[in-house]
């Protein structure tokens, strides 16, 4: 009796275990963890729950190893927002994984997917990544959300260390505040990608250390690496992501674990899980003397932890304040003996065994070889040093420096040759004689291109200062932050091509990322655009004092020699006509989504119309000009043609008509009236266009010549718009709503200004159930001859996917 009741205590005690710590290792969207209860990955290796680090009582979700070091922790969920009790419930919705305060739709910390998911499963993988994906997607690895994207103080084999330049995504290492507070600490060590790519550990907004640069096998500022069985050092470089790695050389059971840690200290260390004693042994750690500390011995000072005193300058440089040097203390650095002196006889000096400078301001070329970027750094005067990007088999690529050479530091291992740029007074003697001989030779010839370069020079200069004047005065005038244009080269990996992302009446149009991560539009003024330094100017002059959520942000400008640049908020779904002239995108767009665009478009108008200090007319308002955020909210955009009424006026006139054809409305493009009604058409033109699916200019219809406006009219007058609605809109949206919204666009682009409503009236039509007056003819209505060549390929100004602004003088 007494063993029945022994077993049945047993099955009641492992009943009760079970709930309470479960072992699996998936999570649904119908499922839940308490504190209490944990995910664990399929072999054990790691799990996931709450928990209450070091001395603390304070609870979080985290991940930490199982099966070897249990409870070392290696990623946090809400670092910055722990429980205070044991209340706490962790679930998953379509939308985002959150983290509540007990039964309570209270949101503590919640991390949203990329995109809605259906029936979402969280599971802990065998990595010690938690990953989010479609519960039928479960043999792939297309997850909509990972903790390896959002890494701590843990950097684990598999993570990607770096920067995703599509996604938007920086995964830095950010050390804890202390062992007991897993919330953000001092240190926050992350990827640089401004010049030649290079890792930064910060303390706090000072620059504390670096690593180097990446030179094939490692890190520019790490010793020679020694072969080991354990795990492999990865490096990727391209125009969309950049990051580094480590991959396990295998995954038995037998290969010891890894992880890089950032201390609260700031220390970095790689450590070993050594079986045999059961404990964390440090490989290396980045932090181990003063000569890594960033800038220890100052600009074209080395460092080198054998030595006493640890700086000195390297040859041709001398202490630029020797009684500070005397006193050990080194951060005024260096300075050039002899200044350089381009072009007569400037050469360079080789440097082995060291730490590659501060690569922020550099450029690079990994195609390129060793001579040619010689070559390259002796023809540019500003060019100071130059080495390979990377040392294997015999060296490739091409590193240049362009500004003082900081945080140079020498090992007695294997370190990076560099070539620093010399005067000839400093260069060796035999060289300084070959110097002179190929002088002697061909001194007529030198006299004669120095003579034509201080001739070119000199106009140049003059040109240059004459531009520079005009750059300070235009900068005076505007009211935005100013950027360096390295700053925004190096930003759009010097105006690639592969980050072209359009181009316009203006420019082309490139997509960037600043030091900060932020992602932005960089809109380049073409040396071939019509529009010139009056459009610049207008806009940056417009667009700096308008803040509506409908109106595209320019974050700043850039103004240099003939240059001139305009930085906006980045758009990640293009403009509008990307969006509803392409098949694929169009099959994404339901009728709320056009709808909200739709409404977006006309409280931005109105808000430029009546609301904003200066009542502005748009003048070239058009699909291309409606950028879309990643919601899909409109924003208009391109302000150039812009113009400004004060007061009371409502309309002006101009003999130089600009804007778009197939936008601009009779009187304007006629007698040249432009008034708040101009924009009022445009708005009308581009609703249509939303509902048809179809081009306003080139729209051609079998039974007859008449516009997309006319064909619209048309077939709201023969009671037939479905003939006139895009094929996927009835089947999302009200069929009344549809109608009304196309006769509120015959409304806007009937022939006379005056018979248009005004942008106050059509943000009312558009939200209520007003009775709607019968729309009359609208402008351009009469029936035309289709011309072939008007379509074709060759004339993309008129009819191309991007409709580009175009400026013509009209007869008054």
């Amino acid at each position: 009796m007494q063993r029945k009741h022994l077993v049945l205590f047993s099955t009641i005690l492992l009943i009760s275990i079970t709930k309470n710590s479960s072992t699996d290792d998936v999570l649904r969207g119908n499922q839940m963890i308490r504190d209490g209860n944990t995910l664990v990955s399929a072999n054990s290796e790691f799990e996931l729950g709450f928990f209450s680090p070091g001395s603390s009582t304070k609870r979080y979700v985290g991940i930490w190893f199982k099966k070897i070091s249990y409870g070392t922790t290696v990623w946090v969920a809400n670092r910055d927002a722990p429980l205070n009790n044991t209340s706490g419930i962790l679930r998953i919705d379509n939308k985002a994984i959150s983290l509540f305060v007990n039964a309570s739709n209270t949101v503590i910390w919640s991390s949203n997917y990329s995109k809605i998911v259906k029936n979402p499963v969280a599971r802990i993988l065998d990595t010690g990544n938690l990953v989010i994906r479609e519960e039928e997607d479960g043999g792939t690895e297309e997850f909509v959300w990972q903790s390896f994207d959002y890494p701590g103080d843990t950097i684990l084999p598999g993570m990607k260390f770096g920067v995703d330049m599509v996604r938007g995504i920086r995964r830095d290492h950010s050390s804890w505040k202390t062992v007991d507070d897993p919330s953000p600490g001092n240190f926050v060590h992350r990827i640089d990608i401004h010049g030649y790519p290079q890792f930064l550990l910060w303390k706090g907004s000072e620059l504390h250390a670096r690593s180097g640069p990446w030179v094939g096998n490692r890190f520019s500022g790490d010793p020679e690496p020694k072969t080991n069985n354990i795990y492999l050092n990865k490096f990727f470089i391209d125009q969309k992501e950049i990051y580094h790695s480590v991959q396990l050389v295998n995954t038995s059971s037998t290969t010891p674990a890894t992880r890089s840690t950032l201390t609260p200290n700031g220390n970095i260390q790689r450590l070993i899980w050594n079986y045999h004693k059961k404990e964390w042994v440090i490989y290396y750690t980045l932090l181990v003397s003063d000569c890594d500390q960033f800038g220890f011995c100052g600009p074209y000072g080395t460092c080198d932890i054998s030595s006493t005193p640890r700086c000195a300058c390297l040859k041709g440089f001398n202490p630029k304040v020797p009684e500070k040097w005397e006193a050990a203390d080194f951060t005024d650095g260096c300075v050039r003996t002899t200044p350089l002196d381009c072009g007569h006889g400037d050469g360079f000096i080789k440097y082995s065994g060291l730490k590659l400078p501060d690569t922020r301001q550099s450029w690079y070329n990994l195609s390129m070889n060793l001579e040619e970027c010689r070559s390259i750094c002796l023809k540019n005067c500003t060019c100071t040093a130059y080495s390979n990007t990377n040392i294997e088999k015999g060296g490739s690529g091409c590193l240049l420096w362009f500004e003082e050479l900081m945080d140079i530091s020498g090992y007695i291992d294997d370190g990076q040759d560099i070539y620093v740029r010399m005067p000839a007074s400093e260069l060796d003697e035999s060289k300084r004689s070959k110097v002179k001989t190929v002088l002697f030779i061909s001194v007529p010839a030198v006299l004669t291109v120095i003579l034509v370069l201080i001739i070119m020079h000199l106009i140049k200069k003059k040109k240059l200062n004459r531009e520079r004047r005009l750059n300070i005065n235009e900068e005076n005038n505007l009211e935005l932050p100013f950027f360096e244009f390295r700053r925004i080269a190096s930003a759009t990996g010097n105006f690639s091509h592969d980050n072209k992302i359009g181009e316009g009446g203006f420019g082309p149009v490139y997509k960037g990322m600043l030091e900060d991560g932020q992602q932005i539009a960089v809109k380049r003024l073409s040396e071939h655009s019509k529009q010139g330094i009056h459009e610049f100017k207008n806009e940056v002059s417009l667009i700096a004092k308008l803040q509506h959520r409908n109106l595209v942000s320019l974050i700043g400008y850039c103004v240099k020699g003939r240059e001139r640049i305009l930085i906006y908020e980045y758009m990640p779904n293009k403009s509008l006509d990307s969006f509803i002239y392409d098949k694929d995108m169009r099959s994404l767009a339901d009728w709320p989504k056009l709808y909200n665009i739709i409404n977006g478009v006309a409280r931005g108008l109105l808000y430029l119309h009546q609301d904003s200090k200066l009542r502005i007319i748009h003048r070239d308002l058009k699909a291309s000009n409606v950028l879309l955020d990643h919601e899909l909210n409109p924003k208009i955009s391109d302000f150039g043609m812009a113009r400004s009424f004060g007061g009371s006026q409502t309309e002006a006139n101009t003999t130089r008509v600009v804007g778009t054809y197939g936008y601009m409305p009779p009187e304007y493009v006629i007698d040249g009236i432009f008034s708040t009604k101009s924009d009022v058409y445009s708005f009308g033109v581009i609703v249509i266009e939303i509902v048809s699916g179809m081009k306003n200019r080139c729209f051609e219809h079998p039974d007859h010549n008449l516009s997309l406006l006319g064909h619209a009219w048309r077939c709201f007058n023969e009671e037939n718009l479905d003939e006139l609605i895009h094929g996927t809109i009835l089947e999302s949206g009200s069929q009344y709503e549809v109608f009304r919204v196309i006769q509120i666009g015959l409304l806007c682009v009937q022939e006379y200004p005056e018979d248009r409503p005004n942008m106050t009236s059509v943000v009312v039509l558009l939200n209520s159930k007003i009775a709607l007056p019968k729309p009359k003819k609208p402008g351009f209505f009469t029936e035309r001859k289709q011309h072939e060549d008007n379509c074709s390929e060759n004339k993309p100004m008129l009819c191309s996917s991007i409709d580009l602004s175009i400026t013509t003088i009209a007869p008054r």
